[in-house]
């Protein structure tokens, strides 16, 4: 009976703790929606200030303040960044598991090595490159720096599961090496690659302080960039940058549910490998 009691009784503490976080997550994002659809020059807003048929904020974001551009510089970043981090994540991690490479233990150790080493830290030295490279201010060098070891070594973990028997079945059938990689190997680790373009879509989308440094024209800044400017210089109305974080949040909200399965699976994968 005493048992019983305080299974209920952790049960219902559980419920209450879970509802708890539940709020916190998401009220500020209804806050967030409610303000968008109001115009307000504080940030307490009344029930009467809402209009969700008024999209006059968002119209305004668009048609005046041209964040079309910055949606789109976004977006670009994002598809970019998630093509480039597969191909080379991918690649490279077959390499170190898969393939014999001289000395690959040491390479992957020092690739590994990187991930103690704060992004922040290498900008400076990332910036006078692509000054001398003459990149500053395009697609390339905003993608570059979101290539790192934390692809790499995901990938790894996912490649070691793929079995050498099917490698070796496709070798005697005489296919490529490059047909083994992207018939047999790619296939295998789905999950994990869908993950992976997850956390780099992530990524990329709020990406704010190397854009800040590697981007100097307005018609390549992103969308975070173009948010940060539009509430120093338009605080007045609330709605206006809570517009525009509205739709930075639905864009990876809506990818997510699209893929929530896949990343799920890729995520239970890994805590098996790990």
């Amino acid at each position: 009976m005493v048992k019983s009691d305080r299974k209920r009784a952790s049960f219902y503490i559980g419920v209450v703790l879970v509802t708890l976080f539940a709020m916190l997550c998401v009220i500020p994002l209804i806050y967030m929606i409610c303000v968008s659809f109001a115009h307000t020059s504080t940030m307490y807003i009344k029930f009467d200030d809402i209009d969700f048929t008024d999209f006059s904020n968002y119209i305004y974001l668009f048609v005046n303040k041209d964040f079309g551009r910055p949606l789109l510089n976004s977006l670009i970043v994002v598809v970019a960044s998630v093509i480039v981090v597969d191909l080379v994540s991918c690649t490279m991690a077959y390499g170190f598991e898969k393939k014999p490479i001289p000395g690959k233990k040491p390479m992957f150790n020092m690739v590994l090595a990187t991930m103690m080493i704060p992004t922040q830290v290498v900008f400076i030295s990332l910036y006078v490159m692509m000054r001398k490279a003459n990149m500053l201010n395009t697609y390339v060098a905003l993608v570059i720096p979101l290539v790192g070891a934390f692809g790499v070594f995901m990938m790894r973990q996912f490649i070691r599961s793929v079995p050498n028997d099917f490698i070796e079945a496709a070798q005697i059938d005489g296919c490529s090496e490059l047909r083994i990689y992207l018939r047999v190997v790619l296939p295998m680790v789905r999950p994990a690659r869908i993950t992976l373009a997850v956390f780099t879509f992530n990524s990329a989308w709020n990406m704010f302080l190397w854009p800040l440094i590697a981007t100097t024209k307005n018609e390549m800044q992103t969308l975070t960039l173009a948010t940060s400017s539009l509430t120093s210089h338009l605080a007045t109305n609330y709605g206006y940058p809570m517009a525009v974080a509205t739709i930075s949040f639905l864009v990876p909200f809506v990818l997510y549910c699209f893929m929530q399965k896949q990343f799920v699976e890729g995520i239970a994968l890994g805590g098996v490998k790990g």
